[in-house]
């Protein structure tokens, strides 16, 4: 059985790490997934002094749950594409640190959001200028021997495992893989089964997430659903990874701030994919 990661955020950011972890065990993941996102606060903690990561790693230990993931979304505020060089040089100082929060804490694995800008508009310099960057992010994770995952996003320039593997044409190395999201995969009308029996040996882990298409009149809905309520093929999801035999892990991703009962919504999400699992024959 592939181990089952929750993702932090479906957890209310209000609540203490120690019961976060417990939280996580009792309603039976394997582990979690941090997220440092684009906010001051989650930044912050890539300035954590070593105490402060050892007081981490500790309360993991204790209650026994890792952390083998983290969702870097940082980047999003502070893309690798910026036309302007401040915010370059900003990128770069969240990963070296986000490498080094990794290493100090046992992460095995950093999700990247693929995102050449966001706030700014997307141009082949943006785009070639991202793929520069990235293969120097690369090297810095090969010296640590963190993999760097890039993530398939709500956003045009990663919206297909078909778009990432043009990157690794130009940057070989076995320390950068693919993370895709199912839920994003589907969201931009991709052949998902096929995506991912395509590219099985550059996949490191896999997001378990729900979202609605784009569309003519549409934009999406790419978060904020409880898994069964979008258009995600779970089935066919777990039939493809089936007969490709991944051993990889999952991480359930869900947003606990904005509904009144998290847990619920954690509880129905985990109960509808161990169903979607078992009517597969995943396992």
């Amino acid at each position: 059985m592939s181990w089952l990661g929750l993702y932090e955020k479906a957890i209310p950011k209000d609540i203490a790490w120690k019961d976060r972890f417990q939280i996580t065990k009792d309603l039976g993941f394997d582990f979690l997934e941090i997220s440092v996102d684009e906010s001051d606060d989650r930044l912050s903690r890539l300035d954590w002094p070593l105490d402060q990561k050892r007081d981490l790693v500790r309360l993991s230990q204790d209650i026994g749950v890792p952390i083998l993931s983290m969702c870097l979304s940082g980047h999003r505020r502070f893309p690798y594409g910026s036309k302007d060089p401040k915010t370059v040089q900003q990128a770069r100082t969240i990963m070296t640190k986000a490498l080094d929060f990794a290493l100090h804490c046992g992460i095995r694995n950093i999700q990247m959001a693929g995102y050449d800008v966001y706030y700014e508009d997307s141009t082949p310099i943006s785009k070639n200028q991202f793929k520069d960057e990235l293969a120097l992010a690369v090297e810095q994770a090969a010296e640590r021997q963190i993999m760097l995952s890039i993530e398939i996003m709500d956003y045009p320039f990663m919206s297909s495992i078909t778009r990432f593997a043009e990157i690794t044409k130009h940057i070989h190395s076995p320390w950068l893989t693919v993370y895709p999201d199912v839920g994003n995969l589907t969201a931009w009308w991709n052949d998902v089964p096929l995506e991912l029996k395509t590219y099985i040996s550059q996949i490191s882990a896999i997001h378990l997430k729900d979202t609605l298409p784009v569309g003519p009149k549409s934009l999406g809905q790419f978060r904020d659903l409880v898994l069964g309520e979008g258009t995600v093929d779970f089935v066919e999801v777990f039939k493809a990874l089936k007969e490709v035999s991944y051993q990889g892990s999952f991480v359930l991703e869900l947003w606990g701030d904005t509904v009144s009962d998290y847990k619920q919504q954690i509880l129905t999400s985990l109960s509808f994919i161990k169903e979607q699992m078992i009517i597969s024959k995943y396992h």
